[in-house]
């Protein structure tokens, strides 16, 4: 709850939503020896089960939604991966209508605004300066559905479109950036709320240069995202995050890619080709980490088991946090009446054993 943890207590489920009161002769679900969470809710996420969210049918993106409900994602952002300006347009009016049918909560845009020197598992032919009319484009092109833009700010036209963003009600994020520490600053003072999956992708700490780095994670304006999946982040790295910004300004997330909740083998992110091994995902040429397979209930389990944070805490960055962020936490993000029935299940040892979406079960508990 957001009061913290209680014990033997009950959440009631009236319809979709989460009610005060018990209708008359409701069933009772016993779920003794479990925890009860809210659903988890992901900003970053460019698909699983094989699907892609830059490419593909509908068909192929509801597959990977779902998914990642299969693993707690009861609320997810879809995000592209940098490519031409027009197929990314033309992608966001589909990721749009699935987005005014609820099916996802919005759009993120990685790219193609960001810095060639921070590039990771994008294509560099198809980056381009963040000029404020192509930002427009995409924001124009998602018909009010982008949620968030991930750009290099120390780029031409970077803060212009910063404050073009914060204009239009889109988050503007600072990721895969050779921002200075002061570049950084000043983006931050024009609107930019967001460190895109801190410590990635991004100038290292540095006692002399501190980076962009130490400007998002001092500044209490900004939410930090962290790739929880012991491959992007060293657990100092982790802890170092949470301890200074603390664990009302944390938002997990995924970056996974279409292998997640799907397996080994060779995939492609954009126009570049991915080879999954082991669960660790790697541009074909270069080697560079692209993006991941996690799914956010093994980032739980992770961060309560592993990283030995409280169990409240990691609600927070999986729930609480990034609901407010996007806006929705009148809905989502926590167990309260009159919010949206959404739940995860977990037992003893933090293994997922239900999920509940708008009152239905996605994955049924009982069935176990």
């Amino acid at each position: 709850m957001p009061t913290g943890t209680v014990k033997d207590g009950r959440v009631i489920v009236d319809g979709t939503r989460i009610a005060a009161t018990a209708p008359e002769n409701a069933p009772v679900l016993d779920l003794t020896g479990h925890y009860v969470v809210p659903g988890f809710v992901d900003i970053h996420n460019h698909g699983g089960g094989g699907a892609s969210f830059t490419s593909g049918t509908v068909e192929d993106v509801l597959r990977g939604i779902h998914t990642h409900r299969l693993h707690g994602t009861t609320t997810l952002v879809a995000s592209t991966v940098t490519g031409d300006l027009d197929l990314l347009a033309h992608r966001a009016g589909l990721l749009s209508e699935l987005a005014e049918q609820g099916e996802i909560a919005g759009i993120h845009f990685e790219g193609p605004f960001i810095s060639p020197c921070r590039k990771g598992a994008h294509s560099e032919e198809l980056l381009r300066d963040p000029e404020p009319a192509q930002v427009r484009k995409l924001i124009d092109a998602a018909r009010g559905r982008a949620r968030m833009l991930t750009l290099a700010t120390e780029l031409p036209g970077g803060i212009d479109s910063v404050r073009l963003l914060v204009e239009h009600g889109v988050i503007a994020a600072v990721g895969h950036t050779d921002a200075t520490y002061e570049q950084t600053v000043e983006a931050i003072d024009a609107g930019a709320t967001v460190a895109t999956h801190l410590f990635n992708a991004m100038p290292a700490l540095g006692h002399r240069s501190p980076g962009p780095i130490a400007a998002l994670l001092e500044d209490e304006r900004v939410t930090v995202e962290l790739i929880n999946d012991g491959t992007h982040l060293h657990p100092a790295a982790l802890e170092l995050a949470f301890r200074h910004a603390g664990p009302a300004r944390v938002a997990f997330i995924t970056d996974a890619m279409d292998a997640a909740g799907f397996g080994d083998g060779r995939y492609m992110l954009g126009p570049l080709e991915v080879e999954v091994s082991e669960g660790v995902a790697r541009l074909v040429e270069g080697g560079s980490i692209a993006g991941s397979t996690l799914t956010l209930d093994r980032a739980f389990k992770r961060a309560v088991t592993i990283d030995r944070l409280p169990v409240e805490d990691v609600v927070k960055a999986l729930s609480a946090n990034p609901a407010r962020l996007l806006g929705m936490d009148d809905r989502i993000g926590s167990l309260e009446p009159g919010k949206d029935a959404d739940l995860v299940v977990l037992d003893a040892h933090f293994d997922l054993k239900g999920v509940m979406r708008r009152g239905e079960w996605v994955v049924d508990p009982r069935l176990d």
